[in-house]
């Protein structure tokens, strides 16, 4: 069982987001797993990071991390798989971009096996707002932080953070 086992608020520059955007087509078995394997298979991860000219942690704490960006918009769900480099980042062939403005998170950590630490955000969407944070868009993203995601716990476990923007 996952659980979220901290929250916090984190204050971002301006930054650009670098990715390709996926819908519920592009799902295998309910999940994008197959197109995070087609990211690491092809290096776009590299790609995006040679384009910020290997800049990407110095664009906010944990500016190193993959990133699944997400949103509904008009009933259509999107997930963007990428990361988040300096403002005005050059955007390679076949990449789209989306810029952000200077804003604040709320951060939820949940902690547990991989394969339960998974669609959780409506969970930490309720406990940000119990904490008194105020959402403010309808994007939010799965932050995979090394070696917080990367490398089990004793106890096999891993921690990924769900990001919201908020007042």
């Amino acid at each position: 069982m996952a659980l979220i086992v901290n929250t916090y608020r984190q204050s971002v520059g301006a930054m650009r987001f670098i990715g390709k955007k996926y819908t519920n087509n592009d799902r295998v078995d309910g999940h994008f797993g197959a197109k995070w394997d087609e990211w690491h298979a092809n290096g776009w991860f590299d790609l995006i990071e040679e384009q910020a000219n290997g800049n990407l942690t110095d664009t906010y704490e944990d500016g190193n991390a993959a990133i699944g960006l997400m949103r509904e918009e008009n009933g259509n769900f999107e997930y963007w798989i990428g990361v988040f480099t300096p403002e005005e980042t050059p955007v390679p062939d076949g990449f789209a971009y989306v810029d952000f403005p200077k804003s604040e998170l709320g951060v939820c950590w949940i902690y547990g096996k991989e394969a339960d630490v998974f669609m959780l955000e409506g969970k930490c969407a309720e406990r940000l707002q119990k904490e008194g944070f105020e959402i403010v868009t309808d994007w939010c993203f799965e932050r995979y932080v090394c070696p917080r995601f990367t490398e089990p716990d004793a106890k096999g476990n891993v921690i990924i953070d769900i990001c919201f923007y908020v007042k």
